[in-house]
């Protein structure tokens, strides 16, 4: 029987257990890192990270917080970036001297994960690391340092796992690469 996203579905990029023994091991990597710290916040960039950070979390054997942040990228067409970023959700919490670790789903151009470490920065936090399930370094505009990468992928169209078809299927255990001509947009920010 079809599945309502077997229409997008070109392939599955990342299956379920992949994924899943990726984030064991960066949530084990994390922990060892992070062994002689007390205050590891981890901020989730929503909506994305929210399952990655889910999983992650359940990984990760020291002590953490966790807050969230929500940011936008617009342009004059509809899901293509202009690079400009807004901020709609900020973090609740102080983070001047915490060490933070930031959760994102997918790395592509790097302005929006660029505007927030500058956000974040000027709060005078004790250190700012970058953890991405993803990264598209091909398609890279602004220089990122990532600390942790679940996976380096193709310059692909990809959904599932916290990735989002106009705000459907993030609840796929997997990654799949859209189906060229199934989905009008051709950029993923």
């Amino acid at each position: 029987m079809p599945k309502p996203y077997d229409y997008y579905l070109k392939e599955i990029l990342i299956d379920e257990a992949t994924l899943q023994q990726r984030i064991a091991e960066l949530g084990a990597q994390i922990s060892q890192n992070y062994a002689d710290r007390s205050d590891l916040l981890l901020v989730c960039v929503l909506k994305g990270g929210v399952l990655f950070l889910t999983d992650l979390m359940r990984h990760i054997t020291i002590p953490h917080h966790i807050d969230f942040m929500a940011v936008s990228s617009y342009g004059s067409e509809a899901r293509q970036s202009s690079g400009a970023v807004r901020i709609e959700m900020d973090l609740h919490t102080d983070i001047s001297n915490r060490n933070l670790l930031i959760v994102e789903d997918i790395i592509d151009s790097g302005h929006t994960l660029n505007y927030i470490l500058r956000s974040l920065e000027a709060r005078q936090p004790a250190s700012v690391k970058i953890c991405t399930l993803l990264s598209k370094p091909e398609r890279r505009e602004v220089p990122i340092q990532v600390d942790y990468i679940g996976f380096e992928i193709p310059n692909k169209f990809v959904f599932g796992y916290g990735l989002d078809l106009d705000e459907y299927y993030r609840n796929l255990p997997f990654i799949g690469v859209v189906r060229e001509g199934a989905y009008a947009a051709s950029d993923q920010s």
